[in-house]
């Protein structure tokens, strides 16, 4: 599983950043606007807090393929590996062809059936994001959707990868796990309580208070060997 942290929240970045193994860090318009600072200062101190190596995904917000095609080049300038997320609208699949020819790394965005996320995968995007939690709001099933582009992605070997975004629980996110998908994004909310259940809580505590009440309070391994 490919984790990433869906924000442009910079303290949270750097937490997960440290605690887990996020391999990169998604944004949309709507996270970018929310962060309410100048996009490129956004896009520098995001790419400071994951380092060189983790991967960093921006979304165009033109109407035409040749406006997505020119801020593409234009993110590119601020990010040399920069992934630019394009929605699956018809000029978003033109955009795809041609940033592909030009060697762009490309998210397919907005996805919320299996023909978008197939015909972005054939145009040329590296990762495919259906939207789980508003295709959930619909009464559809997010994790169909994804298990079923998992499916075709199988079928015609493409060289492309669901990355399955808008999380609401983690439910969501261990059934999009059991259908397939092979990379996630989530917001920190969310993140944090993947790791979360009472029972681990109680049984750390229980670890600590039958060592203390042998070797003292505070005491680590380290300290009696």
């Amino acid at each position: 599983m490919i984790y990433m942290l869906d924000t442009a929240d910079i303290e949270a970045i750097k937490k997960a950043v440290d605690l887990y193994p996020l391999a990169g860090v998604t944004t949309n318009p709507s996270i970018i606007a929310k962060a309410n600072r100048p996009f490129a200062d956004i896009i520098r101190d995001i790419r400071a807090a994951i380092g060189p190596d983790r991967m960093l995904h921006a979304q165009v917000m033109g109407k035409t393929a040749e406006v997505m095609i020119e801020e593409a080049q234009a993110m590119r300038e601020l990010d040399t590996d920069i992934i630019i997320k394009v929605p699956v609208t018809p000029q978003g699949i033109k955009a795809m062809k041609a940033l592909k020819e030009r060697g762009i790394r490309i998210t397919a965005t907005a996805i919320l059936t299996p023909q978008q996320a197939l015909m972005a995968a054939v145009a040329g995007a590296e990762f495919l994001a259906p939207y789980v939690n508003r295709l959930d709001n619909i009464c559809a099933d997010g994790t169909q959707v994804a298990a079923e582009i998992a499916h075709l992605i199988d079928v015609y070997q493409l060289d492309a990868k669901v990355l399955a975004a808008s999380f609401k629980n983690v439910q969501q996110v261990h059934e999009i796990a059991k259908a397939g998908a092979q990379s996630v994004t989530i917001a920190p909310d969310v993140f944090d309580q993947l790791l979360v259940h009472p029972l681990t809580d109680s049984g750390v505590a229980g670890f600590v208070s039958d060592w203390e009440g042998v070797y003292g309070e505070g005491t680590t391994v380290l300290d009696v060997i």
